[in-house]
């Protein structure tokens, strides 16, 4: 098994921060932020500060802001009882809004967007990977690259690679964002699929027998695992990384078929089919979590 509860990359860029002492934010006019009606699965502050109320924890709920460019993005909004401060922040795992108790829903929503030129900054600077957006997303991440994507009229949703190595998406204008989200998963999954087709028969004969079946899903933290029926699972956002260190993670499970371990015969194993398997290793610690936001970032 590759990956487990802890972090996936040792060393994370630092996010960048904008904070707001929240008695500055009262009493401001709603800004108009999409999804910033009420959420009843957000209690309000007094209720949260009673004193008959258990201790209060972390909730967490989501909003769509328009940016002033007219890119869309999801805002993860936390009330953390620990927070002093509004707080907005932006990293490879995407924004999040965090409100202290006494800070009201709107006068977070009217930080969100008196900063919406600051947000659209930041993301164009890291090189954030935004929602799916019929005819606004020009790029796509697939093996290690960002692949240029056109947008076409058509009949039903799905993605093609061209011949100078651009994507193309066909889709009905009135295709939601569901429709496209499953078009792309579908394309990622092929593309996947088509990678473990040409790398598995070279690594088939020297293994005491072969997968039971092999599965693609979305994995939180790991990057693969196999289980004792022989099921060998690959993470879904290995197909937006280099080739090379998509094959390591399936040598890697596949040698998991002579040791159920990772002892010293284990990783001598992996030597041998992949001698270059810690710089791979090292991608992945450098390299990662992005992979992991991204592909959540375009199929959520």
């Amino acid at each position: 098994m590759i990956g487990g509860r802890r972090p996936v990359i040792d060393h994370v860029r630092a996010c960048d921060t904008l904070v707001l002492n929240p008695r500055a934010a009262g009493g401001v006019a709603n800004g108009g932020v999409a999804g910033s009606a009420y959420n009843p699965h957000m209690p309000s502050p007094s209720r949260l500060l009673s004193r008959s109320a258990k201790p209060a924890s972390i909730l967490r709920d989501s909003l769509r802001l328009t940016l002033e460019d007219g890119r869309e993005i999801e805002v993860l909004r936390v009330r953390d009882p620990r927070a002093r401060r509004i707080r907005l922040s932006i990293s490879e795992r995407g924004t999040r809004l965090t409100l202290p108790l006494r800070a009201s829903l709107v006068s977070g929503d009217v930080f969100l967007r008196q900063h919406r030129g600051w947000l659209a900054a930041q993301i164009d600077a890291h090189g954030a990977t935004l929602p799916l957006q019929r005819g606004i997303t020009a790029h796509l991440p697939l093996h290690g690259d960002l692949r240029p994507l056109r947008w076409e009229g058509g009949r039903f949703s799905h993605v093609r690679m061209d011949d100078d190595g651009a994507l193309t998406f066909v889709s009905p204008e009135h295709a939601g964002a569901a429709t496209l989200q499953r078009a792309l998963r579908e394309f990622y999954e092929a593309r996947a699929r088509a990678d473990v087709g040409r790398w598995l028969p070279g690594y088939l004969s020297g293994l005491p027998r072969a997968p039971s079946r092999i599965r693609l899903k979305i994995m939180s933290s790991q990057w693969g695992s196999l289980a004792p029926d022989g099921t060998l699972t690959l993470d879904l956002s290995l197909v937006l990384a280099a080739p090379s260190a998509f094959e390591y993670v399936l040598v890697h499970e596949l040698c998991h078929l002579i040791h159920a371990n990772h002892s010293r015969d284990f990783w001598r194993e992996v030597e041998t089919r992949c001698p270059g398997w810690r710089d791979e290793r090292d991608y992945f610690r450098e390299h990662g979590r992005r992979l992991k936001a991204e592909l959540h970032a375009l199929l959520s």
